[in-house]
């Protein structure tokens, strides 16, 4: 039977620490001292991939703290009021692991591309007398024609969840970290914080890059296709030159208490350690959300209304000046 949680021994006070399975850094909470497995044995018995690069924390607790609580002051508007209440339980700065990807893309497509161009041309109306008069204007046409052909481009620093606790759509949102600042991973770097091993393989790493790099090339050649218009009908793509590489990412987590219903319900809210950018998913209030807009629908009938209201006066005046 597998064991869920890995055990090890305090180096300065001999204290025995019991961690889940995944993590391989730990404070001692008798003596505060630092501790880092390396190379920590995964649940198969075997070596878990040790770390190629990692990020250093740029933001100190206390300011991500202070930014947590702007943001659940400024982020109430259709949340919950009970949101005013949140108390934050938890603080944790933990090195959370992360595939990054890089490869040349060889992409052959096919478009359709649409050209404008502008021609007069001549129609008969009835006048304000109801007479039958002819007249022209100019307008706009499309040409529409089929376009194939190759494109390249690289692919570089990819970033996806090596994490089965942190889902890639939500590492996404504290996006993108300055992967200029990488450095070769040391158990140094990790000592006195929490950090994590990587429980999604390099496969499913590769598998998942793969599928984010096809959106990136997606997305390029949108923009790469020339023309007033254009839409890929289809393309192909192969993968050369790949590398993916193991990096360790600084997070905040925060676990922000709230009553709802008569219960306590957690929030979990990210900040990227080296930028300071704050997400959660925020709840949100049925109630606000109908009242707001049901408000703005109103706004825009007065606003509409008031319009008519001062046409409807100028045209008095308009007649009344004439008679």
């Amino acid at each position: 039977m597998t064991t869920t949680t890995l055990e090890i021994r305090c180096k300065d006070c001999g204290a025995t620490l019991t961690l889940p399975k995944e993590r391989f850094a730990a404070i001692c909470p008798y003596c505060a001292s630092p501790s880092v497995v390396d190379r920590p044995v995964d649940a198969s018995g075997g070596r878990s991939e040790r770390p190629d690069f990692i990020l250093g924390f740029h933001v100190p607790k206390q300011v991500a703290v202070e930014r947590v609580r702007a943001w659940l002051q400024r982020s109430r508007l259709f949340a919950p009021s009970a949101i005013r209440q949140a108390e934050v339980t938890d603080t944790q700065g933990i090195y959370l692991p992360a595939w990054i990807y890089s490869a040349v893309a060889r992409t052959g497509y096919q478009a359709t591309i649409g050209e404008n161009y502008t021609e007069v041309e001549t129609y008969t109306t009835t006048d304000a007398k109801g007479r039958t008069v002819t007249r022209t204007r100019t307008v706009t046409r499309t040409e529409h024609r089929h376009l194939s052909g190759e494109h390249a481009m690289y692919i570089s620093d990819l970033v996806v969840t090596a994490s089965r606790g942190l889902p890639n759509d939500e590492l996404e949102t504290i996006e993108p970290f300055d992967l200029g600042a990488l450095r070769r991973y040391t158990t140094d770097v990790v000592s006195g914080w929490a950090a994590e091993e990587a429980t999604l393989d390099r496969e499913t790493g590769h598998s998942t890059a793969r599928d984010e790099a096809m959106n990136v090339v997606g997305r390029r050649l949108a923009r790469f296709m020339p023309g007033d218009s254009a839409h890929v009908d289809h393309f192909e793509t192969a993968f050369s030159d790949e590398n993916i590489d193991l990096v360790m990412l600084p997070i905040w987590v925060f676990a922000a208490r709230y009553p709802h219903g008569g219960e306590q319900r957690t929030l979990r809210i990210l900040i990227n350690g080296q930028t300071g950018e704050i997400q959660g998913d925020l709840p949100r209030s049925i109630p606000k959300i109908i009242a707001g807009v049901v408000l703005g629908l109103l706004i825009i009938a007065i606003v509409v209304f008031a319009g008519m209201g001062l046409f409807g006066l100028g045209l008095i005046s308009f007649g009344g000046g004439l008679a």
